[in-house]
């Protein structure tokens, strides 16, 4: 069923008008539905509604409400990514897969050995926001601006996790046995690029006492490294 986001504004009366020019065009031109067909729609307030389009004329889209109810599609702790950005379609990979694994933001940040140095973060925000209707979640995660380790670290986490595969304390297994995540916690994942981080990064981490973790014995590409390790956090989260 076609997920699409909405504006509880323009909910009223169990109706649902869709006027907006993006999906309406999508809905519309693209999709080509009809009157009688099924759309799911979410608004801000992150409450779902299964839909029916009752009619679809030049301007709007009309659709009654079935059935709504609150979106469970959502961590139970807020999971954050700061990572060196790729050259290549591998970031635009790294980001759909992110959003489907329920990450609330991404901090694409610039490393000693990081290969790009121009800011696509219209281009990452959009393919986040593709991927939030493609998995039906309710909050589409932000994309910050090119930054530094050192500035995101100037926020507030309840833990930060590095992944540092060549310089590594314990495995996560480990240090989530002994550091729990808890329902409603700020959890930072830092991974460097495909060339690793630099001496200089890695003793910025030791002086700031930061765990560094291992996914395993195995050497893992970067984008192959975020999903694994956003996926073994959920996980233990939920053993």
């Amino acid at each position: 069923m076609p997920h699409f986001f909405v504006d509880s504004k323009n909910i009223n009366n169990n109706k649902i008008i869709i006027s907006d020019e993006e999906n309406y065009r999508h809905i519309a031109r693209s999709l080509r539905v009809r009157a009688g067909e099924k759309l799911l729609l979410i608004d801000e307030k992150q409450i779902q509604y299964e839909t029916v389009i009752e009619n679809i004329n030049s301007k709007e889209i009309v659709c009654e409400i079935k059935n709504s109810y609150p979106s469970k599609r959502d961590l139970e702790f807020d999971l954050y990514l700061a990572q060196s950005p790729l050259r290549s379609d591998a970031q635009l990979t790294i980001m759909e897969k992110a959003t489907e694994l329920g990450i609330r933001a991404v901090y694409p940040v610039k490393t000693d050995n990081c290969a790009l140095k121009v800011d696509k973060q219209p281009k990452w925000q959009r393919v986040m926001y593709e991927a939030s209707k493609q998995c039906e979640r309710a909050k589409i995660p932000i994309c910050y601006n090119l930054t530094t380790i050192e500035d995101v670290l100037k926020q507030d986490f309840d833990k930060i996790i590095v992944f540092a595969e060549r310089s590594t304390e314990k495995s996560l297994k480990a240090y989530l046995k002994e550091n729990p995540i808890h329902k409603g916690e700020k959890v930072l994942v830092i991974i460097g690029p495909e060339g690793g981080f630099s001496q200089r990064e890695f003793d910025y981490f030791k002086e700031k006492g930061l765990p560094l973790i291992t996914l395993g014995d195995l050497i893992l590409k970067a984008e192959t490294a975020v999903i694994v390790a956003l996926g073994d956090i959920i996980y233990e989260y939920q053993g």
